[in-house]
C-alpha cells in the first residue's frame, strides 16, 4: 500500500493562516434554542476585492470540520479545504468576486465553541456551551456581513453542512442573497445518517478522558473518542465505489503507521491515520456541538412543508448532487427542486455522475463538472446586466442560425404570449434559446444527459436533470401553459405515458418527430434492402440510434385518437427545403408537429 492515499483532509494542518481576521460581536447573541453568548468573536478570511457596489460578494460555508481558511493567499500560505475551487481563475474566481469564508458559530477554528473562555467565568465553556442551529451559525454570518456593510450576497455556496447554511440563508434573510448553490446537501438528514452521528457522538462521550466535556485543563484529552467518530465520518463520505477502488487492490496489505488503532487492512490504517490526524486540529466538544446542530436541521420530510418553508427565498437556486452520495441521497436534492419548482421558483439541477461519495464536492475527481457548474452560475449571475446587452448581439447570430430550423419558428408560433414553458428533451437549450429571442422568457428544461445539463447552465437556461418518466409525475396539474416534445417522441420508451402527463401538466402541449414514412427514407429501404441513412434527424447507423420508436404521421394520427388525445392542430415540415408541405404528409413531409390537448 502506497504511503499516501488522496482524500478531501490530505493539506489539512492544525496551524492557522496569517490571514486570518476576527470580528467581535458588539452585542449578546441570543441563540433559538435557549441562551445566549456574550463577546462572541467570529473567525473569518477574506479573498479578492470588493468592488464599488459591493455587489459581487460570494458567501462560502464550510462543512463540519471545516474552517475559514478555503484556499490559499498566496504561494506561501497554507493551503485550504477547498483549494480547488476557490482561486484567480478557478470556478470561484477571486479575480473577479470578493470571498468570505468564516469559521461557523461552536467552531473550534477562532470562532467563539466549546474551547472558548466564557467571560463571565473566564473558564473554558466546555460542557456549559449551549446546544446551537445552523440557524444560529447564519445568523452570525449575517452580522460579519453586515459589519463589511455588504447589503446583498452575490451567492451563498457550500456542501454538505455548508449546504444547510445555504437553505438556512435563502429562508431566513431572502433578500439578502441573489444566488444559493447547496451541493451535496438535504432539508435534512436521513435517519441512517442521523444514526452515524449518534454513534460518533457516544464514541467521544464514553472517551474515559472526555469527563463530561470539562477536559481543557487535563493533559489526557479524549482523543480516542474524536478519532473513532472521525473514522466513522469518513466511512459516510466515501462510496462503496471509492472504497473498492481505493482498498480493495491491497486490502491486505496496510499502511505502515504508528497507531494504537488496528491496522490489519489497508482500509483500516487508512481510517487509522485519518482520525489521528484530525485529533491534531480538530476539538472534540466542537464535533459534539456541531454535529447535534446539523441533526437538529430540519425543512421537512413531506413536500407540503418543505413548499412552505422554501417560499420564503426569492433567489435564484442551482442544486447540485451526486450519484454516489448514500449520506445526502440525490433523491433528498431532488426533493428540495421538487418543492421550488411548486412554489414556481428559478432553480436549476445537476445529479453528477461520480464514484466519489459524498467527498466529490471536495475532490478535484469531479471538479470539471461541478466546478464548470459553479463558475457559469455565479458568472452570469454577476453579468446578468451586462450578459442582457450582449445578449442582444449574440442572439441576433443564434436567431440568424436558427432560421434553418423552421420546425423552431412554428413551434414559437404556436405558443401563446406570456405562457410558461416546460422542454421536455431539451438537449443544449437550444429551442429555449430561440424561444427566448422571440420573446418567451419563461422556460424550464428538463434533460437527462449531463453534459447538456452543464452546457444549459452555461447558457443561463433553467435546467432540471432528470428522465421525464420521474419528473412529470412531479408537477401539478397545468402547471405550464405549452409543454414541448421536440424531436424526442422517437427516443422516449413510454409514449403513451408521456404524452398522457404531458397534456395533465400544461394546458397545452406540442409534439414534433421526424416522419420515419418519409418518401426517401421509403425509397432507400426499398431500392437497398437495408436500414436507411440520409441527412438530418435520420443520419444514425440502425445499431447507434437513439431511436427506439420509428412513427409516422399516420400511426401518431391513430395513436392520438385511440388514447383520445384531441389535435388541435397540426403541420407537416419539409426541413431540408425550408418549407411547408400540404399534399400527401406522410410521404412528402421529414417532420411534423403537433398540438395537443
Amino acid at each position: 500500500m502506497s504511503d499516501k492515499i488522496n482524500n478531501s483532509d490530505d493539506q489539512r494542518t492544525h496551524e492557522f493562516s496569517k490571514y486570518l481576521r476576527k470580528f467581535e460581536v458588539p452585542h449578546v447573541l441570543n441563540l433559538e434554542r435557549g441562551g445566549n453568548l456574550e463577546n462572541v468573536e467570529i473567525a473569518y478570511e477574506t479573498y479578492g476585492k470588493l468592488n464599488s457596489d459591493k455587489s459581487n460578494c460570494i458567501l462560502i460555508c464550510h462543512a463540519i470540520t471545516g474552517d475559514s481558511h478555503v484556499a490559499k493567499h498566496n504561494e506561501k500560505d497554507l493551503p485550504g479545504w477547498w483549494e480547488i475551487m476557490v482561486g484567480p481563475g478557478k470556478p470561484i474566481d477571486t479575480n473577479k468576486f470578493f470571498v468570505v469564508c468564516s469559521n461557523v458559530l461552536g467552531g473550534c477554528r477562532g470562532t467563539t465553541g466549546p474551547n472558548s473562555k466564557n467571560p463571565k467565568t473566564n473558564n473554558y465553556y466546555g460542557a456549559d456551551f449551549p446546544v446551537i442551529t445552523i440557524k444560529d451559525m447564519v445568523l452570525l454570518q449575517k452580522i460579519l456581513i453586515d459589519s463589511l456593510d455588504i447589503k446583498q450576497l452575490l451567492g451563498v455556496v457550500g456542501g454538505s453542512l455548508g449546504g444547510f447554511q445555504c437553505l438556512e440563508w435563502a429562508t431566513q434573510y431572502p433578500e439578502m442573497i441573489k444566488t444559493c448553490l447547496p451541493i451535496a446537501s438535504s432539508p435534512r438528514l436521513t435517519t441512517q445518517g442521523l444514526a452515524f452521528d449518534v454513534v460518533a457522538r457516544n464514541a467521544i462521550i464514553s472517551d474515559p478522558n472526555f469527563n463530561s466535556g470539562d477536559y481543557y485543563d487535563f493533559e489526557n484529552k479524549p482523543d480516542i473518542g474524536l478519532a473513532l467518530a472521525r473514522m466513522l465520518g469518513h466511512i459516510t463520505y466515501l462510496s462503496r465505489e471509492s472504497m473498492n477502488e481505493k482498498f480493495e487492490i491491497d486490502r491486505n496489505n496496510p499502511r505502515n503507521i504508528s497507531t494504537s488503532f488496528e491496522k490489519k487492512f489497508s482500509v483500516g490504517s487508512y481510517l487509522a491515520y485519518q482520525g489521528e490526524r484530525f485529533v491534531e486540529r480538530f476539538d472534540a466538544n466542537s464535533y459534539v456541538t456541531l454535529s447535534t446542530a446539523l441533526d437538529l436541521f430540519d425543512l421537512g420530510s413531506e413536500k407540503k412543508q418543505l413548499k412552505e418553508n422554501l417560499s420564503k427565498s426569492k433567489c435564484k437556486w442551482m442544486i447540485i448532487s451526486f450519484t454516489s452520495d448514500w449520506l445526502y441521497p440525490p433523491y433528498q436534492s431532488f426533493d428540495i427542486v421538487d418543492a421550488l419548482l411548486s412554489e414556481s421558483k428559478n432553480v436549476s439541477y445537476c445529479n453528477i455522475k461520480s464514484n466519489s461519495g459524498h467527498d466529490a464536492f471536495l475532490l478535484s475527481t469531479d471538479i470539471e463538472s461541478y466546478g464548470e457548474i459553479t463558475r457559469e452560475f455565479f458568472s452570469n449571475a454577476f453579468n446578468f446586466d451586462n450578459k442582457k446587452s450582449k445578449n442582444t448581439k449574440v442572439n441576433t447570430k443564434v436567431k440568424i442560425g436558427l432560421t434553418n430550423r423552421i420546425d423552431f419558428q412554428y413551434i414559437s408560433d404556436l405558443i401563446p404570449e406570456n405562457s410558461t414553458i416546460l422542454d421536455l428533451g431539451c438537449e443544449n437549450g437550444e429551442l429555449i434559446k430561440n424561444l427566448s429571442i422571440t420573446g418567451f422568457s419563461n422556460s424550464l428544461g428538463v434533460e437527462i444527459n449531463q453534459s447538456n445539463v452543464i452546457e444549459c447552465i452555461s447558457s443561463d437556461i433553467q435546467v432540471v436533470h432528470s428522465d421525464l418518466d420521474s419528473i412529470l409525475l412531479k408537477f401539478y396539474d397545468n402547471q405550464f401553459d405549452v409543454a414541448v416534445l421536440s424531436q424526442t417522441l422517437q427516443s422516449i420508451k413510454n409514449v403513451e405515458k408521456i404524452l398522457k402527463q404531458m397534456t395533465r401538466v400544461a394546458e397545452y402541449s406540442i409534439v414534433s418527430f421526424p416522419n420515419f414514412a418519409f418518401k426517401p427514407m421509403r425509397e432507400m429501404f426499398f431500392n437497398e434492402g437495408k436500414a436507411p441513412k440520409i441527412k438530418g434527424w435520420y443520419g444514425y447507423n440502425w445499431y447507434d440510434t437513439p431511436n427506439v420508436r420509428f412513427p409516422s404521421i399516420d400511426d401518431f394520427k391513430e395513436f392520438c385518437d385511440d388514447k383520445n388525445i384531441n389535435i388541435e392542430k397540426s403541420l407537416y415540415l419539409d426541413t431540408i427545403n425550408n418549407k411547408k408541405i400540404i399534399d400527401d404528409p406522410n410521404l412528402n413531409a421529414d417532420s411534423a408537429i403537433f398540438l395537443i390537448s
